[in-house]
C-alpha cells in the first residue's frame, strides 16, 4: 500500500490537474532501473504531480510499475490510462504563508501623487486621492476609469 492514501474528490482534482501534463519520465524496455527512480523522484520534488510513459504492451506489468513506484517513491497513485502513469507527491516547503500586496486588492485606496512644479523652483504638491477599484492613475497623475471591454460587431447588432 502507497504511504498516501487520497479521497476520490482529490484523485478527481489531480487527475484535472495532470490533463495537460506531458510524460517527464520514460520507461522502456529495460523496466524500473535505478536510474528511472532517481529521475522520477527528482521529478516528483519539483512538479509533486508528474506523468509517466511505459513503453510495454503488457497491462499487469503497467499495473505493478505503478504500485512499485507508488511504494518505493512514497507517492500516491492517481491514475492509470493506456501507456501513462500519473503519481503525485505533496512538494515540501511549498506550505509557506501566501502574502497578500495591499495595493493588488480589490476596492477604494488612498494613493498619493507628487506634483512637481514647472521651473522647479517650488517644493511639490502632495495630494492624495481616493482611487476605486476599476480606476487607475495615468503616467501625468490622473485618475482614469478602466476601458469597457470591446464586444465584437456581431454581439453589438444582436443587443448583446
Amino acid at each position: 500500500m502507497p504511504a498516501i492514501q487520497l479521497t476520490p474528490a482529490q484523485r478527481k482534482e489531480h487527475r484535472a490537474a495532470a490533463h495537460h501534463l506531458d510524460p517527464v519520465v520514460m520507461i522502456g524496455g529495460e523496466g524500473l532501473t535505478p536510474a528511472v527512480l532517481k529521475e522520477a523522484e527528482g521529478a516528483l520534488k519539483a512538479h509533486g504531480l508528474i506523468k509517466i510513459r511505459v513503453f510495454s504492451d503488457d497491462r499487469v506489468a503497467r499495473e505493478a510499475l505503478l504500485a512499485t513506484l507508488a511504494d518505493q517513491l512514497d507517492a500516491a497513485p492517481i491514475q492509470h490510462i493506456g501507456k501513462l502513469l500519473v503519481l503525485w507527491k505533496p512538494i515540501e516547503g511549498k506550505a509557506a504563508p501566501v502574502v497578500v500586496d495591499e495595493s493588488r486588492r480589490p476596492g477604494p485606496r488612498v494613493v498619493k501623487i507628487l506634483k512637481f512644479s514647472k521651473s522647479g523652483t517650488q517644493r511639490a504638491q502632495v495630494k492624495k486621492l481616493t482611487v476605486m477599484g476599476n480606476e487607475r492613475i495615468s503616467a501625468g497623475g490622473l485618475v482614469k476609469r478602466a476601458k469597457k471591454r470591446a464586444t465584437s460587431s456581431k454581439k453589438r447588432s444582436l443587443g448583446g
